[in-house]
């Protein structure tokens, strides 16, 4: 059988500003073709379809054509729910899909696997919900955490797995062990930290298919990240985009596959001072990429978005990341003041002070002294 494990599609996510919906249209209308080239026969989304709790109008239908096109092209779709889900209008919207695709949002069925033949028998498919802990210790008492809440999910699975026999296959969506976060976008699982849960706690499955990392990661041959289908952040944009193709034999794990999917726009970061960025021909070649440009002009320039938009139409940041300056002996501006033989040095000072230790440059030292021998000149004539 083969499985083709996704996650994270976050359907109405901006960047920086820019919808992103049509761009996500067409990377999951190659993913469909993957569906239908290889002859997958199962779909995995492992949370975070929608970005929101309340998702816009067209975030609504793009799930909606998504699943239609990965069933028409011949496979059984599972869905579960994610942190950034709501569970409730996720799990309002199965019952008006068609036969065949799943959205599985219920705590209380976890136990209850989606279940798909083959030749080699019966494949068990559980799926796990988000579980928020607080919200689960009425219905499994004592549970305190992300690993309690998983743990005491994958002992359903695993004692209903044992029941029925075949091959097992489990989703979830959390902070798993070994995993690296991409800062400031893996976020909510637990607030002012991560709650991680134990490698160990998905043994006893023949795969298991995570979501909420946005890139993909192996943290053991039967436990996978598939990462997001777009990069949402510049801080993502040398991570791969795709899924796992995971063929699942008579014995179990077979070989697994990474489908690489489309990127839209490429994401960039260039760093140079902002004339550099404006006009050298070394950038030429990024011109249509996602532009985070870094300017490393001394002082802060004018204007420095819409000028780089001129040339970068795709710019969606610009930073200020002055080299950082070379400090021998550290001194304070009283004792900077103190040093000062003349009103030219006093400007140097000055300036060394605001600017981290980079006094004044030749231009505006010959300013400077032009403009103290104007005043000179203009007292003696006084």
């Amino acid at each position: 059988m083969r499985i083709l494990h996704t996650s994270d599609w976050h359907i109405g996510r901006s960047f920086h500003g820019h919808a992103t919906l049509d761009a996500l249209r067409g990377v999951l209308e190659a993913l469909i073709a993957q569906v239908r080239d290889r002859d997958v026969d199962v779909v995995i989304v492992a949370g975070d379809v929608f970005d929101s709790a309340t998702p816009a109008a067209g975030a609504y239908t793009l799930l909606s054509d998504a699943l239609r096109g990965i069933a028409d092209a011949g496979a059984t779709v599972v869905v579960t729910s994610g942190n950034h889900d709501s569970a409730a209008r996720l799990g309002f919207q199965s019952a008006l899909l068609r036969d065949g695709v799943h959205v599985l949002t219920d705590p209380g069925s976890i136990g209850t696997p989606v279940t798909v033949s083959d030749e080699d028998g019966p494949v068990h498919i559980y799926g796990i919900p988000f579980l928020e802990p607080v919200l689960m210790r009425a219905q499994w008492p004592g549970v305190r955490s992300q690993a309690d809440v998983l743990e005491h999910a994958m002992r359903l699975v695993r004692g209903d797995a044992t029941a029925r026999g075949g091959r097992t296959v489990a989703i979830a969506h959390c902070f798993a062990a070994g995993v690296e976060p991409t800062p400031h976008l893996e976020r909510d699982i637990q607030q002012g930290g991560l709650d991680i849960v134990p490698l160990s706690t998905f043994d006893g499955v023949d795969y298991m298919a995570l979501g909420h990392i946005h890139g993909r990661q192996q943290l053991a041959p039967h436990v996978r990240y598939a990462g997001a289908p777009l990069h949402y952040s510049f801080d993502e944009g040398h991570k791969p985009r795709g899924s796992w193709l995971v063929e699942l034999g008579a014995d179990g794990l077979g070989d697994v596959e990474w489908m690489p999917l489309p990127v839209p726009r490429a994401l960039t970061t260039l760093t140079a001072t902002l004339d550099e960025l404006l006009a050298d021909e070394r950038f030429a070649a990024h011109e249509g990429d996602w532009v985070r440009a870094e300017y490393t002009d001394a002082l802060p320039q004018r204007d420095p978005m819409r000028r780089l938009l001129a040339r970068f139409p795709f710019c969606a940041e610009v930073r200020h990341a002055p080299p950082v300056s070379r400090v021998d002996a550290p001194r304070t501006y009283a004792e900077r003041v103190r040093s000062a033989g003349s009103d030219a040095e006093l400007v140097d000072a000055f300036l060394a002070h605001v600017r981290d230790g980079e006094g004044a440059t030749r231009r505006e030292t010959e300013l400077v002294r032009e403009l103290l021998d104007e005043r000179v000149r203009a007292e003696a004539t006084a």
